[in-house]
């Protein structure tokens, strides 16, 4: 009916009332939308830009905490031989906590026993039990039919959880079992029997089995104090190093220490300047956009005050302050590269550990939290469930949808006017059709009575 009148308008009275009808519709639709429009590009300018600052945040985070945690920001441990000993750092090695001379007596070593040959790995060896006493703990081993042969036997010790590895090996003919224990002193190990069809395959007293080596513990010296451990695995005696020692050598001391990256961390904090202010221009163009920018504004502080955050236990040297690092008028850092220098020269130890804090028993996460910690801290805090990045984003889609929604409206009701208009103006167009043709008939029968009366 609306397609039929719009085709039909302008044709009785002569009027352009289809384009008039186009021209007010557009009139009331245009203005309406084009505000709706303006808003929608605002608000998806606005998420893209919190977009790219949770981005910047995220990746600012996570690169400073891997480097940390690889490393890289880490002074280096030094060995003079490292064929008797190799050393590697932990979280919060500073080249200037730890140097000695290290001299390796004896490696530890695990108990290894074995069993005579057995002909045939897989043939009934007797059914009983066992008992695996390793470190003063025992354990029962069961042989019975389904288990009943030497491979029987080393899947049951394997299968114990006592720690003791048991290998079947091919030797002259036939096979053999070789158990071995955990290193260190204290994990010797007996496998004994009350079944006397098992004794060969026992080790203690009356048992068949042959001792390889027995265990012994670690010993070695720093700087003429001995130590003895179960490993040949150090990480309990030199602060932020693990030591791994590798053979014996009596009489042949090993000089240890480690050299600082001085050259990375001048250029991780001149990073971290540039970074940071990438990361705060995102965040101050999202929240430059209309809308919900209070939760942006108080991340923005908390980024701030992270200059002159207490970072370490350090006396002087504790705070990126100290080092040289400040900030603008427009909020953005700043580098005094003579200052750092300067701390540097004066510290090098403080300021590593502002990147890489020491970790022990007086160093903690409270006390030395250092950048990467207090920058994680503010990142799991801002895009966590209701936090900051996380409440303006919601708060951003629900404005994205209640505008779309909106304009779903406004299309609605125009075109409902603009079918309005063209029935009234159908209807008026029929009316003026109507009038003219009473007109024209009007006009024909004056002409008509005039001619009449002329004649």
């Amino acid at each position: 009916m609306v397609s039929s009148i719009a085709n039909s308008l302008g044709f009785g009275s002569g009027i352009d009332t289809k384009q008039l009808v186009t021209d007010l519709a557009a009139a009331s639709r245009e203005p309406k939308v084009a505000r709706i429009t303006t808003l929608a590009k605002q608000n998806n300018a606005q998420i893209s830009a919190l977009a790219q600052a949770k981005s910047d945040l995220d990746g600012f985070a996570d690169s400073l905490g891997q480097m940390v945690s690889d490393g890289t920001l880490r002074s280096t441990p030094t060995v003079s031989d490292d064929s008797v000993l190799g050393a590697t750092a932990r979280a919060g090695m500073t080249a200037d906590s730890f140097s000695a001379t290290v001299e390796v007596t004896q490696l530890a070593r695990a108990q290894t026993v074995y069993s005579g040959i057995v002909a045939d790995k897989s043939a009934a060896i007797g059914q009983g039990t066992m008992t695996l006493t390793v470190g003063g703990v025992a354990r029962t081993i069961t042989i019975g039919a389904t288990n009943d042969s030497l491979d029987g036997l080393a899947s049951a010790i394997n299968a114990s959880g006592a720690g003791v590895t048991a290998s079947i090996v091919a030797d002259d003919g036939g096979y053999r079992m070789i158990l071995k224990g955990p290193t260190g002193e204290a994990n010797s190990f007996t496998l004994d029997t009350a079944t006397p069809a098992l004794t060969g395959f026992a080790y203690g007293a009356g048992g068949g089995m042959t001792l390889g080596q027995s265990a012994a513990n670690a010993n070695f010296t720093i700087d003429g104090v001995a130590f003895s451990r179960a490993s040949n695995i150090v990480d309990d005696v030199v602060p932020g190093m693990s030591l791994t020692l590798k053979k014996a050598a009596p009489g042949q001391p090993v000089d240890i220490g480690a050299s600082r990256p001085l050259d990375i961390i001048k250029q991780t904090v001149g990073d971290f300047v540039s970074v940071y202010n990438q990361m705060k221009a995102s965040l101050s163009s999202a929240g430059s956009q209309s809308g919900a920018t209070a939760g942006l504004r108080e991340l923005e502080r908390e980024l701030q005050a992270l200059v002159g955050k207490v970072l370490t236990s350090h006396g002087s040297i504790n705070k990126l302050t100290d080092i040289g690092i400040s900030t603008t008028r427009d909020g953005l850092l700043s580098l005094d590269s003579a200052k750092l220098e300067k701390a540097l020269a004066a510290d090098a130890g403080a300021v590593e550990a502002l990147f890489n804090p020491r970790r022990d028993a007086t160093h903690t996460e409270t006390s030395d939290p250092g950048i990467a910690f207090a920058l994680d801290a503010i990142r799991d805090k801002a895009v966590a469930t209701d936090g900051v990045i996380d409440r303006v984003s919601k708060s951003l889609a629900a404005k994205k949808e209640s505008l779309a929604e909106t304009l779903e409206k406004i299309e609605l009701r125009e075109d409902a006017y603009e079918a309005r208009l063209e029935k009234q103006f159908g209807g008026l167009d029929a009316k003026l059709a109507a009038f003219k043709a009473t007109q024209s008939y009007l006009e024909q029968q004056i002409e008509m009575w005039n001619n009449q009366n002329n004649n």
